[in-house]
């Protein structure tokens, strides 16, 4: 039986800079949060962000 408090996550994206061989991530939106995945083992779960956070890590790599 699934978890009906777990989020429903909005489509997952992929980096436009993937090479096609799941050597990327994946992203999806929900409410308030972001959700992180590893395309070469989704079934790990995934790591969850605020806005706040995630756009802290954006900005911050696009400064890199």
């Amino acid at each position: 039986m699934g978890n009906r408090h777990a989020p429903a996550w909005g489509e997952r994206r992929v980096s436009s800079y993937s090479d096609g061989a799941n050597n990327c991530l994946e992203v999806a939106h929900c409410r308030r949060k972001v959700g992180l995945w590893d395309t070469k083992d989704r079934g790990l779960g995934h790591l969850e962000f605020t806005l706040e956070q995630w756009q802290w890590f954006v900005d911050t790599a696009k400064r890199s």
